[in-house]
């Protein structure tokens, strides 16, 4: 097939119409011209067809001038958190097949024998770089989930799924030139997507605030109302703090917001009362539903009351293909699926099978109007802060250590949000004591904040199923309701 400019390139050509700000950074406009501009200047500094390139994400335009840049140069994505252990960092790219990195702010320092490229001193070029030739199953961006084995996942996520998705968002969040979109959503997320592209192909300004991460509520507010946010996209734990501090502390929206979206995990129906007790009638709350391998999200639906004490996760959006299995399990198929995890055929083929969908492992309820409920999970998957946890991968971290014997890691809900717990059995020449100390220190030094344990107990033993396989369910009851200390 002779490449074509499918898929990332006619976002490109989106953005590239636009004039005004694109940018709003801390109240500092950076304008269309500039922004494509600066992209092509990375795009001319990687070349053509560089495949996957490492961005070193920040808070800052110039994560967003690299995700251009990348996909102007027909390259695939990979953003990696700087906050990461150098051990995760170094898995990442080189799982991802990385030969090139670049950096977006001071201080970051990417791993021995990478070329390095600073995104800050590339300044601007004179003339536009053409987007390199792709063909729609060429890869946009590269994401990592987690996986049992304790590596991270990475998801292939092609060009024409990204293209598919972010002119269906423009639709579903009706962005226009006048709307101002916060990027809140961590940038090595896919969530941040679906701030940056609808927002920036739509010729809408995207803020980008250090005032959005204080934890501060108020200072947030404050900031959204300076800004003019018409739109915020919300993980769902952050939105319910925020509904609870409305209602008891008497905060209020900012006059300029129109839509809010939440995602990444089930809603409360209390705190959804409480946003309707809000009079926030004005404002469009979105419920929002999808997995990193069927591209951002797949369902959505305008929340109104809740069905028998569930909030509804909504109805497919127009491009999506889905199943129920007679099971429940929620099947995904369409032009947005992923191409599934680079370098594992088998975890690709046990997820994605042959059929074009992939299996989510969501146990889902469809009403009578079509809406779907979440009913849970299949496996023992958990959303952390949103993400997807395996509690396999954290036990395999947890059992590397040379003084455990054994260990089980559950989620726990924990004042409207879910923790990770791990119960941890020493080996028999360590010392109980000082397990859990070490225990977390070696995690820090080599995984991501979320998959620490929120809370790690040290046990004489775990339970175990009739089949003698560690019962994770029956040790947290154990442990948690009266049983044994």
């Amino acid at each position: 097939m002779t490449p074509t400019t499918v898929g990332a390139p006619d976002l490109l050509a989106a953005v590239r119409t636009h004039t005004g700000t694109a940018i709003l950074h801390n109240g500092a406009p950076i304008g269309y011209r500039e922004l494509t501009a600066r992209a092509s200047a990375v795009a001319a500094a990687l070349g053509p067809h560089p495949g996957a390139v490492g961005v070193y994400t920040s808070r800052t335009p110039e994560t967003v001038i690299a995700l251009l840049g990348v996909l102007t140069a027909g390259g695939a994505y990979v953003p990696v958190d700087p906050a990461y252990p150098e051990e995760r960092q170094e898995a990442m790219l080189a799982a991802a097949g990385t030969g090139t990195v670049l950096v977006t702010a001071p201080g970051q320092a990417p791993p021995p024998g990478a070329v390095v490229v600073d995104v800050r001193g590339l300044g601007e070029t004179d003339t536009e770089t053409e987007p390199s030739p792709v063909d729609g199953t060429d890869a946009a961006y590269i994401l990592f989930t987690s996986g049992s084995t304790g590596a991270p996942k990475p998801v292939v996520t092609p060009r024409r799924a990204i293209s598919t998705v972010t002119a269906a968002l423009r639709d579903l969040f009706g962005v226009t030139p006048a709307d101002r979109v916060l990027q809140f959503a961590s940038l090595s997320w896919d969530t941040c997507f679906e701030e940056i592209l609808p927002a920036l192909t739509s010729g809408a300004t995207l803020v980008v605030d250090d005032e959005a991460h204080t934890g501060s509520f108020p200072r947030f507010l404050r900031m959204t109302a300076e800004r003019g946010v018409t739109v915020l996209d919300l993980p769902t734990a952050y939105w319910h703090e925020l509904v609870r501090h409305l209602a008891e502390d008497g905060g209020t929206l900012p006059e300029s917001l129109r839509l809010l979206i939440i995602g990444g995990e089930a809603a409360a129906p209390a705190r959804l009362a409480e946003w309707h007790g809000l009079g926030a009638g004005g404002v469009r709350l979105l419920n929002t539903y999808g997995c990193t391998e069927t591209t951002l999200i797949t369902h959505a639906v305008e929340l109104g009351e809740t069905v028998e004490g569930r909030v509804p996760i909504g109805r497919a959006l127009p491009h999506v293909l889905e199943r129920v299995t007679p099971e429940g399990e929620l099947l995904i198929g369409g032009p947005a699926l992923s191409l599934g995890y680079l370098g594992l055929p088998e975890a690709t083929a046990a997820r994605f099978g042959g059929d074009g969908f992939f299996r989510t492992g969501d146990r889902v309820e469809r009403l009578p109007d079509g809406r779907l409920l979440h009913l849970g999970r299949l496996d023992g998957e958990v959303k952390i802060r949103g993400v997807r946890v395996d509690p396999a991968e954290v036990e395999s971290l947890i059992g590397a250590h040379p003084d455990v014997a054994a260990v089980a890691v559950t989620g726990m809900a924990a004042a409207g949000r879910t923790v990770l717990t791990a119960y941890v059995v020493p080996a028999a020449h360590a010392d109980p004591g000082a397990l859990r100390a070490s225990v977390l220190a070696r995690l820090r030094a080599t995984a991501p904040a979320h998959l620490l344990p929120g809370r790690l107990r040290v046990v004489p033993e775990l339970a175990h199923t009739a089949s003698g396989k560690v019962d994770r369910a029956g040790t947290r009851r154990r442990y948690e309701q009266g049983g044994e200390a």
